[in-house]
């Protein structure tokens, strides 16, 4: 299904996915990468062969929609950016984007995880131009909501805390992927402590302080029933 995204001048772009991208462990100070892995690792998720680690997943996974089934109740979001590259690639856009992660299936394969839900995005963007500028000031932060609860941060950074866009596109074209059609996640920021990640729904932000213009995505978590035999 197409993505349509609204920009600050009132126009729209449409964009026929044709490839989705996954970054993962690409934070910008790569020795706390590194850490997070070993982390990881005692945890039981398998480690990445390299990092930063880039993860192909299927195309229909990319969806603007409120709500999000789970097979069960260790599923979560990661608050992110995407770039989405339509008919002209060298004029990306950038939204924000919850990769919703299987925690059961991550522990068997970190690339199987990411192909088991859908990545949200926001259906408004920024032209990639108007604010490379001021990325790094740009804050990207994640609420979580239990029940009737109020909402509860989960994560709070700022595009500086991650590899930049430029990295990710220069990857693209490395590798020959920089077409159109193409979205890329930009992998996560840590989790606050003390908040439970497992939720029955997620809202992410982008934040331009330059300009106080936000994106946001938001979604409810559908535990489907289990399952007979």
């Amino acid at each position: 299904m197409p993505l349509e995204f609204s920009l600050p001048d009132g126009s729209t772009r449409t964009v026929d996915v044709r490839r989705v991208f996954n970054a993962g462990y690409a934070g910008r100070a790569q020795d706390e990468v590194a850490a997070h892995v070993a982390e990881l690792a005692e945890l039981g998720v398998p480690g990445p062969s390299t990092v930063p680690a880039l993860y192909p997943v299927a195309t229909y996974l990319a969806a603007q929609t409120g709500a999000v089934p789970a097979q069960h109740d260790r599923t979560s979001g990661e608050a992110e950016w995407a770039l989405v590259l339509g008919d002209d690639v060298t004029d990306p856009l950038l939204t924000v984007a919850c990769d919703h992660t299987d925690r059961a299936l991550e522990v068997h394969g970190v690339a199987w995880s990411k192909n088991a839900s859908p990545d949200v995005l926001g259906r408004k963007a920024w032209r990639l131009t108007d604010v490379a500028g001021r990325l790094d000031g740009i804050t990207l932060r994640g609420w979580v909501r239990h029940g009737d609860a109020e909402p509860e941060l989960v994560q709070d950074a700022t595009l500086g805390d991650l590899l930049t866009p430029q990295y990710w596109l220069d990857v693209l074209a490395e590798r020959g992927w920089l077409l159109s059609g193409t979205v890329l996640l930009s992998g996560t920021v840590r989790m606050l402590e003390g908040v439970d990640q497992f939720a029955d729904a997620w809202t992410v932000e982008l934040a331009d302080p330059g300009t106080g213009e936000t994106i946001t995505a938001s979604y409810t978590v559908d535990r489907l029933p289990d399952p007979i035999g």
